[in-house]
């Protein structure tokens, strides 16, 4: 079966977030107002083949714990569809 992974990785609330910080301090210079914070993170879209949606979300963790995500910094979550 083929599936689809939508991904999303954070920094950790607790560690400083720069690029969040640059942007909720200037947003305001595009007439933007009320922002009171922004986080920056990444997001990535997998395209996987498992026997079942189970399998898939096992690939899926996997591959965050060891390559997408620095488990130091950063947590992550995702959603799986099949396609």
């Amino acid at each position: 079966m083929k599936f689809i992974a939508e991904i999303d990785i954070m920094p950790h609330k607790e560690l400083l977030d720069p690029q969040g910080k640059t942007v909720a301090k200037n947003i305001v210079n595009l007439d933007i107002n009320g922002v009171e914070d922004v986080r920056i993170g990444k997001h990535i879209t997998m395209n996987l083949e498992a026997a079942s949606e189970e399998e898939a979300k096992e690939k899926v963790d996997l591959a965050c714990k060891k390559m997408l995500a620095n488990m130091i910094m950063e947590t992550y979550s995702f959603t799986i569809q099949s396609v």
